[in-house]
């Protein structure tokens, strides 16, 4: 017998930086409010016992113990570095409009490649992300929550329409879910 599993891709509350800022891997705290908001809206829609992991940045382990709090039948959060954002390396914390328009064309350029900022390329990402969702597209019978960030939520959609992505800039996906928000990927479960 198949029924529908659920991978709940959750993107953590606004942070508090300002409007304009590169901040991928940058470790910031979320708005609490903004959390609590999420964690309330998440709580009345996740299904019972679903197990919950959070990337290794703040902003969004605040967003996943906020959740479990409401929601202790859901498993322990348990941290997951894979579901950290893209680190930008030199540009963390820089305001994008002061980036080289250089640094833009080559990474657009070599969009799967380029590393933008020095640190770590899309497929570097790529490659850390798809481990993560290959053990919970084979991971037992329960739902699992990712309560992480727009790129890696971005990865996770774009690697299950394509395990093999290499993607260029047009290619990445464009959408992701407001700070708070989530989306879904379904999978056929056995048993």
């Amino acid at each position: 017998m198949n029924r529908q599993r659920r991978l709940w891709l959750v993107r953590h509350a606004r942070p508090l930086v300002e409007s304009g800022i590169c901040y991928g891997a940058s470790d910031l705290e979320a708005d609490l409010q903004d959390t609590q908001r999420a964690a309330l809206e998440l709580a009345d829609v996740l299904p019972h016992a679903a197990r919950l992991f959070m990337s290794g940045l703040r902003r969004a382990q605040q967003l996943a113990h906020a959740i479990h709090a409401l929601r202790p039948d859901l498993a322990a959060p348990v941290c997951d570095p894979r579901l950290n954002e893209m680190d930008f390396g030199r540009f963390e914390l820089a305001r994008w409009d002061g980036i080289a328009q250089a640094e833009f064309d080559a990474w657009t350029a070599d969009f799967h490649s380029y590393r933008f900022g020095g640190r770590e390329s899309v497929g570097e990402m790529l490659d850390r992300v798809r481990p993560a969702l290959i053990e919970a597209i084979q991971g037992g019978g329960m739902d699992d929550v990712w309560v992480t960030h727009a790129g890696v939520i971005r990865a996770a959609c774009l690697l299950n329409a394509c395990p093999a992505a290499r993607p260029s800039a047009s290619e990445w996906p464009r959408e992701a879910p407001a700070f708070g928000g989530w989306t879904q990927i379904e999978f056929n479960a056995h048993g």
